[in-house]
């Protein structure tokens, strides 16, 4: 058979690098945050600080306060279940198959105004904020689900998020 362009020498570097990441059906690692359910699939120290790639589960009601990111942007993809999202000054409904992009220093937030979990996709570029999850979520207990937070818990992530340049925003 010809091809119309030439054939690579299979010495060539391009057949034999390795590298990439490959992360199998329930696996990753998972931390409860705030009632929510996070497993991180890949970290920057994963992907060369390229990209951090996450599922999360966020029962009815739950979602982060508003907030934007100053060295990152993120996107979501919705599996399953619905989402009321703001950003910047925007609210609007997001069903599966949706896609959302939140570009660095953009208001935004989500909540689960389903009567189901909602399941979705996200990730930063560059990667490095899914570390908070990690470092700050609890370590989940086979059979049980993530419990709600109070105030208590988020007053003590306001520094580690400020650290990350992680600026809170009212909701109007």
């Amino acid at each position: 058979m010809s091809f119309p362009f030439p054939v690579p020498d299979k010495n060539d570097p391009r057949w034999t690098r390795e590298g990439g990441v490959h992360v199998r059906h329930g696996e990753g690692t998972a931390r409860w945050l705030a009632g929510d359910t996070y497993t991180i699939k890949a970290t920057a120290a994963d992907t060369n600080g390229v990209l951090g790639f996450a599922k999360a589960v966020v029962p009815p009601g739950g979602g982060p306060v508003a907030h934007a990111h100053g060295d990152e942007d993120e996107a979501f993809y919705l599996l399953d279940g619905e989402l009321e999202f703001l950003l910047g000054a925007r609210t609007f409904a997001v069903t599966s198959g949706d896609f959302v992009f939140v570009p660095r220093h953009t208001r935004h937030r989500f909540k689960n105004v389903g009567d189901r979990d909602a399941t979705f996709l996200f990730m930063y570029t560059p990667g490095g904020h899914e570390q908070f999850f990690i470092q700050n979520g609890d370590e989940p207990i086979a059979g049980e689900t993530s419990p709600p937070w109070g105030p208590e818990r988020y007053a003590a992530l306001v520094d580690e998020l400020l650290a990350q340049n992680v600026t809170l925003l009212p909701e109007d």
